[in-house]
């Protein structure tokens, strides 16, 4: 109730923001103290949050690469970008998550042009009412969700590793959940009914996917713990923002309801605000493994924080995937 309360009010927590602070706000003192040569790479950077994303990090400084299915509509996200920004870095790449070898020749391309990568937002999702299966033959909103951003991650980790370690700058990968994902129940957490679709539900196989992008957080940070690296991984909450993935749901609402509920939502710069804030604060500096909410470090459900699970996941999804990976070369 007291995290209602505060969230309503727009109550600033400890960090000093709330959910009524903007991407803008929460980096206005970013630029003292970043280096010039920061490069973020934010995926589904075409559209709402990561646009904006995109649009306060360049105004930060920041090289950024957007990786987006759409890259007319990406194209567009640049000009605008460099209308206040002109003399912005932005590079565009094409990448479709839900499809494996489109993960694995984005990746390429990235790692072609020999750019630092300091900061990794892991930001495209989709929702889908309706079942569906990417090229893979897998559920769609798991396999872009996650999957392909599990299988980004793990490309480009050695890069961000190796980025750290020449510039001794901390490398910060931030993976976009949702507060959905304590709607995951254990028992209905199963990695090859999730994989096949079955008994689907639109809303469950998000929040699902959103599950997946906390552990998936929890367990990398272990990783990079045990080897020491430079890199931190959180997952954070946006907040319900006024997205497409909000208007895909609106037809499981009435109207009236709809209507309601829109009124609590926060703006696309509200929704950047926590990415932003976790990407480029000092006061993030050495944390790892968490989750965040309004720009702040807040609690996920006891499955999100099971490391056992979490590492059980990696295990499932690494197998999967190399198995996956073998099969498309043989």
């Amino acid at each position: 109730m007291k995290a209602t309360l505060r969230y309503l009010a727009g109550m600033a927590g400890p960090s000093g923001f709330g959910s009524n602070s903007t991407a803008e706000q929460v980096t206005e003192d970013s630029s003292c103290f970043l280096p010039s040569t920061l490069t973020a790479l934010i995926t589904g950077a075409s559209s709402g949050i990561g646009a904006e994303t995109a649009r306060v990090l360049v105004k930060r400084g920041v090289r950024v690469v957007i990786g987006a299915r759409d890259l007319k509509k990406a194209m567009e996200v640049k000009k605008n970008i460099q209308k206040e920004s002109p003399k912005a870095e932005i590079v565009l790449l094409e990448i479709d998550l839900s499809s494996f070898g489109s993960v694995q020749r984005f990746c390429s391309e990235f790692l072609a042009l020999e750019l630092p990568l300091n900061i990794l937002i892991n930001n495209a999702g989709i929702f889908s009412q309706n079942l569906e299966f990417s090229e893979d033959k897998i559920e769609t909103t798991f396999a872009t969700n996650y999957l392909g951003h599990f299988l980004l991650t793990e490309i480009l980790l050695e890069k961000m590793i190796e980025t750290a370690e020449k510039t001794g700058i901390e490398g910060r990968i931030i993976n976009v959940s949702s507060v959905i994902h304590s709607w995951v129940k254990k028992d209905a957490f199963r990695f090859n009914d999730i994989l096949s679709g079955k008994k689907y539900n639109g809303t469950r196989a998000y929040a699902q996917s959103k599950l997946a992008n906390i552990l998936h957080a929890k367990e990398i940070a272990k990783q990079l713990k045990a080897r020491n690296a430079r890199v931190t991984i959180n997952a954070a909450h946006p907040g319900i923002v006024k997205t497409g993935i909000i208007r895909a749901h609106k037809g499981l609402l009435t109207d009236s309801l709809f209507f309601i509920a829109s009124k609590l939502l926060k703006t696309t710069s509200q929704g950047a605000a926590t990415t932003c804030y976790v990407a480029l604060s000092s006061k993030t500096e050495g944390i790892s493994g968490k989750y965040f909410a309004d720009c702040n470090e807040s609690k996920c459900s006891s499955l999100a924080n099971d490391e056992s699970e979490a590492q059980k996941l990696w295990n499932n999804t690494h197998a999967f995937l190399h198995k996956r990976l073998r099969q498309a070369t043989i």
